[in-house]
């Protein structure tokens, strides 16, 4: 069986930056020990918007510049690029909350084999539950799981709203 792991949106401005929280902040060592002892393939996702984000959907109802594509902000966080180097990984640039593209991916690098996903970053409540979610409706005899610890939400209590749904969706929190 294929393992595939999802790190999701580890980005500067999600963990310290413009979007930050004490949360994301701990979890980074974590994360980057989850990366550098992961033995399957990896596919890391970054949140990607334009100069005129604010003027998007997505923009208005969240009207705080993040992750603009070239920034400090949209780099990885230094710990996680530092743990994913040597590694070979795919990188997914998304425009919004679930990478649509992401599903055919992983579904052309497991070929005819099955496999087991397991997403860890941010936001739980998000980007997280958003992938996950797809990737569920593509695979629903695959597992799919998220790893709690190694995920943060917007705040404790919507994390924690995030891990109900994707558990009631048949996704494995562990």
């Amino acid at each position: 069986m294929k393992e595939f792991l999802i790190v999701v949106d580890m980005q500067k401005d999600f963990v310290d930056g413009a979007l930050g929280t004490p949360e994301a902040v701990a979890i980074v060592p974590a994360v980057c020990e989850k990366i550098r002892s992961f033995e399957g393939e990896i596919f890391v996702t970054y949140d990607t918007h334009p100069t005129t984000y604010l003027d998007t959907a997505e923009g208005k109802k969240l009207p705080v510049t993040h992750c603009v594509k070239g920034t400090p902000g949209w780099q990885l966080d230094a710990a996680v690029a530092s743990a994913l180097e040597g590694k070979a990984y795919v990188a997914v640039e998304k425009p919004t909350f679930g990478s649509t593209a992401l599903p055919g991916l992983v579904a052309n690098a497991a070929g005819e084999e099955d496999f087991a996903v397991t997403l860890i970053g941010l936001c739980t409540d998000i980007c997280v539950v958003s992938n996950a979610l797809l990737l569920k409706a593509h695979f629903p005899e695959q597992t799919i799981r998220v790893q709690a610890a190694l995920c943060a939400g917007v705040t404790p209590d919507t994390h924690a709203a995030a891990l109900q749904t994707m558990n009631m969706c048949q996704i494995d929190v562990i």
